[in-house]
């Protein structure tokens, strides 16, 4: 079977015809890794810098004009109008943008069958359609290492804003039944969520690590302790365990960084923690251990009552759920909670606060598996590729390095997302969708690296089983291959 030859990226720092041959592959030798920068990936670059950390919300003229979908829109349109700039692999060959897919079914189907047609097809059409759109653009922009190393910066870009503005522009507050002064009044996410963007950021700062040099490395390094104060300043219970558990992960699955660099960056992102800690923070953190004591355990708009009232609304709803966007409805209309509260008395509309019960609830049984899989098969699916591909990666060129890392750092970022996502309602927001969009663009450029090296086909099949089978899926792929060049790419040309 034929290794499938992929479209070489224009040479980063340069703008450049898709169709001319980058004369250092032509030798085999490969240029540093650099943000790629075409019209394409320059306009996914700013999205993806607005769409995670959301600064324009810091401008009121700029959010009215609402620049995501907008750039959504100018890419998904530039995309259509110019295929040399996209993969030639059909994406939904692989499983992370198959299940994307099928989530999208599933929404459409929970706005038929859900309590409210209205809400969830103006969620859907407001938000949840840009945010998958959004992924398979990323997706299909991916044609190797150089994009993929793109796109991460792009995300670790956002995560250093979101520092920033935790740091030296939000301010802190203590709340009602809090110890501690946490931040409060921010418009980008409240202080819960922004333990979970950041999570994710801390280890795709890592993975960019292995191969950055210079200033960059030295910029990494202030985002990593950054990221750790603001988790300190956010108060936050859930985003503290993120970082432990990750903290944990790391020590056990980092194999390309010796034990005692390991050790320093666990210990200088716990130093940053403790001296950003505000007042009465490891007093309210103190509460983790005492959780029968917590208000979220015995109220009736606790974290408890909400996991378990989630739960009744699957089984009452099993195959679509209440609707995606329809929990909160739920909880004004048909909560058991209800037949408890004095009808003339105020009603809270709670949200999940939980992005597995919200997956659940408002996607029905078949919601909670495929959303669950995107998280824990991300996870599975890249340490298992982590043993396969050849160990001289780990001390090859800057895109094998990158690539090798990823198959660590990329799991990583999905535990992080999955202990922070138990104490959110984050199922329908970008960040899991775009690291699905990372791996199936991490399977491509591994693809690129494999088949230009006279590597066992064996090898290729068991790194992208997946690609074996596909054909073109878009009406463009045809006209890319008549542009873009035929013969297959060496090594290290991605």
């Amino acid at each position: 079977m034929d290794a499938i030859a992929l479209s070489a990226p224009p040479t980063p720092f340069r703008r450049t015809d898709a169709r001319s041959p980058r004369l250092g592959s032509l030798f085999g030798v490969e240029e540093p890794l650099r943000i790629v920068r075409d019209p394409l990936r320059i306009i996914l670059f700013v999205d993806t810098v607005l769409t995670v950390s959301r600064v324009h919300q810091h401008y009121p003229l700029l959010a009215k004009l609402r620049p995501v979908l907008l750039l959504v829109i100018a890419a998904a349109a530039y995309a259509y109008l110019n295929p040399r700039y996209l993969t030639r692999t059909n994406v939904l060959t692989l499983w992370p943008m198959r299940l994307i897919a099928l989530l999208g079914v599933l929404a459409c189907g929970s706005a038929v069958f859900g309590i409210s047609l209205g809400a969830t097809a103006q969620f859907i059409l407001d938000s949840y359609a840009k945010t998958i759109v959004y992924a398979f653009l990323i997706a299909l922009s991916i044609r190797g290492a150089h994009d993929l190393y793109t796109f991460v910066w792009a995300y670790v870009i956002s995560c250093s804003i979101l520092v920033y503005f935790s740091l030296f522009v939000f301010g802190i507050t203590r709340t009602t039944g809090s110890y501690v002064a946490r931040l409060d009044h921010l418009y980008t996410y409240d202080s819960n969520d922004l333990g979970v963007v950041v999570m994710i950021g801390l280890a795709l700062t890592f993975s960019l690590l292995v191969v950055a040099r210079g200033k960059q490395r030295w910029f990494l390094l202030l985002n990593l302790v950054g990221i750790s104060a603001t988790i300190a300043r956010s108060g936050s219970r859930g985003g503290l365990l993120g970082l432990i558990v990750t903290a944990a992960a790391a020590l056990v699955l980092v194999k390309n960084v010796s034990p005692m660099r390991r050790i320093s960056f666990l210990v200088a992102a716990m130093l940053a923690l403790a001296f950003a800690a505000p007042l009465g923070y490891w007093k309210q953190m103190g509460t983790l251990l005492q959780p029968k004591d917590d208000y979220n355990y015995s109220t009736r708009d606790g974290r408890k009552a909400l996991v378990e009232r989630g739960l009744g609304y699957m089984l009452k709803y099993p195959v679509f759920g209440l609707g995606m966007n329809n929990f909160r409805r739920a909880e004004c209309t048909i909560s058991p909670k209800l037949q408890t509260l004095d009808r003339t008395g105020p009603i809270r509309c709670t949200p999940p606060h939980n992005s597995y019960i919200e997956a659940g609830a408002e996607l029905g049984v078949a919601g909670l598996i495929v959303w669950t899989s995107l998280v824990v098969g991300g996870i599975v699916a890249m340490l298992r590729n982590r043993r396969r591909l050849p160990q001289s990666w780990r001390c090859g060129t800057d895109s094998q390095r990158f690539l090798y890392g990823a198959t660590t750092f990329f799991p990583l970022a999905l535990v992080g997302f999955a202990v922070t996502s138990f104490f959110v309602s984050f199922a329908w927001m970008d960040p899991v969708y775009l690291m699905s969009a990372f791996i199936c663009g991490w399977y491509v450029s591994v693809r690129g690296q494999i088949a230009g090296s006279n590597a066992p086909l064996a090898t290729v099949t068991a790194l992208t089983p997946g690609l074996q089978r596909g054909k073109s899926g878009w009406r463009v792929t045809h006209r890319a291959q008549r542009i873009a060049p035929a013969w297959p790419l060496p090594l290290g040309s991605d």
